[in-house]
């Protein structure tokens, strides 16, 4: 009825106006997660993902509950485990470090590699920032398919839009950076280094699934995978014969030419009992891992790659105490090549 009417505005009521609205800035409440005691300012809320939480979990460790718009909504938590010095608040004289990124497996979470090997006591580790990220009890590191819809869960795309932006604007994380994983964070790391080129200067797979289109046995493997808790395994990636492109464009050995610019390690025991296993133990999974891992080698060398290093150690399972001593084993290419202890 009166959006035709002209206001207007005698100087008095002007004035009384912009009063008011300053009153209500400065009285209004602070949105959630704007502003945190212990975490940097993030601003207004943008798209994408946002820190709403912040907990420090060790000396050096440092939780970020993040809500992702990749994720629908959902908030899932990313370990930090910082360097020396790190200090996120001090905006003025702020540091960008060198990070390296550290996938979970299958059936794992954020709180994995802490929980399980001895990184957060790695000296070599206490110069750069160790992202160690959320990314689902299945979630394969991958933009799921969900029958041609797309959307939730985004998985590489909050890990190499949202979080990596999040993480390089407000909480110390610089562009030089390297990533690993073991088992399905290995078939991540291989695959966010192959599909993202120039993100990462090295990665690492650890008993990854490097090949999951090598035969019926290792498709039938995954498959069965993405089907645990419940799942359609048709989200993730769609049918294997009917979206081979798709699959293909989630199989290492089908982006080996992509990895031959920058330094990889492969590692992978033969699934039969080695020395770091309990007597009698094997695991059909790492032997099929195996084969993977070699015909990724074969294929990489094929392509031209220079710089690949491997660690096909023969007899061991697909456990903790290989994937920490690898980890080891690796971390001298991983910190020379971000220049870290040179």
């Amino acid at each position: 009825m009166f959006a035709n009417v002209p206001t207007v505005l005698t100087p008095l009521r002007a004035r009384l106006l912009l009063v008011l609205a300053v009153l209500l800035a400065v009285l209004a409440p602070t949105a959630p997660g704007a502003v945190a005691a212990g975490k940097p300012e993030t601003g207004t809320a943008r798209p994408g993902a946002e820190v709403v939480a912040v907990t420090r979990v060790a000396d050096r460790q440092i939780d970020l509950s993040v809500r992702s718009t990749a994720l629908g909504g959902r908030t899932v938590d990313v370990r930090l485990l910082t360097p020396d010095g790190w200090d996120p608040n001090d905006r003025r004289h702020r540091q960008h470090w060198s990070t390296l990124w550290l996938l979970h497996g299958c059936c794992g979470d954020y709180t994995s590699w802490t929980s399980m090997t001895d990184v957060a006591e790695t000296d070599s580790l206490r110069d750069v920032l160790v992202v160690m990220p959320e990314a689902g009890w299945n979630g394969w590191y991958s933009d799921w398919w969900n029958h041609g819809q797309g959307g939730d869960p985004a998985w590489e795309t909050f890990h190499t839009k949202e979080l990596r932006h999040l993480l390089e604007r407000d909480w110390g994380a610089g562009s030089n950076r390297v990533v690993a994983g073991l088992s399905m964070g290995g078939q991540g790391a291989l695959l966010y280094a192959a599909r993202h080129p120039g993100m990462f200067k090295a990665t690492a797979a650890f008993s990854g699934s490097a090949h999951p289109l090598l035969n019926e046995e290792s498709i039938d493997r995954i498959m069965g995978f993405f089907a645990g808790q419940g799942n359609d395994p048709l989200r993730v990636w769609g049918d294997p014969v009917a979206q081979r492109r798709i699959w293909q464009a989630h199989d290492p050995f089908h982006l080996a030419k992509r990895l031959r610019s920058i330094p990889v390690y492969l590692s992978c025991g033969d699934g039969t009992t080695g020395p770091l296993d309990p007597p009698g133990a094997t695991s059909a999974l790492e032997a099929d891992f195996n084969r993977q891992n070699h015909a990724l080698a074969a294929e990489l060398e094929r392509v031209g790659a220079r710089h690949v290093t491997t660690n096909f150690y023969g007899p061991g399972t697909h456990g903790w105490a290989y994937w920490e001593r690898e980890l080891h084993a690796s971390l001298p290419m991983l910190l020379g090549t971000l220049g870290v202890g040179d």
